[in-house]
């Protein structure tokens, strides 16, 4: 399936599997300018490219293992969506849960983005069967 994408930077990376799309779900992003993730603040980091979705498709973008892992970064918004709508630059919200500011650098992988299916849904006001479960919920199932 192909997917129309804009580079709205000169440097501007565009988003691939690292191993394919037979082992990987999600595309790298890259930044494309040079960010200090200060400890507790969260920064929006370009990556240079817009995206046309089709309706019925969203990419959700989702924070690296290696960065959370080894520097606390992760997406507080996690995962941020892009709806098929937007057609502007995607930038990443990141933010430093570490001690020491870190520094991004042009051309970091900064996210995942994996594009994803989903069905449109209209309600319907009603009185709700119920259920095993009921009511019951955050850590009502235990330990």
């Amino acid at each position: 399936m192909a997917f129309r994408i804009q580079r709205l930077h000169p440097d501007a990376r565009i988003p691939k599997y690292a191993h394919g799309p037979e082992e990987d779900a999600g595309m790298d992003l890259h930044a494309t300018e040079a960010i200090l993730l200060e400890p507790g603040r969260p920064a929006l980091v370009p990556t240079g490219i817009a995206i046309e979705l089709p309706s019925g498709f969203e990419a959700q973008i989702r924070p690296r293992s290696g960065l959370a892992l080894k520097h606390a970064i992760t997406l507080p918004n996690s995962p941020a969506t892009i709806d098929p709508g937007y057609r502007g630059e995607i930038r990443v919200i990141l933010l430093n849960l570490g001690r020491e500011a870190y520094q991004i650098r042009p051309g970091d992988r900064i996210a995942q983005m994996v594009i994803a299916k989903y069905e449109a849904v209209e309600w319907e006001e009603a009185d709700l069967a119920e259920s095993v479960r009921g009511e019951g919920g955050f850590g009502s199932s235990g330990r």
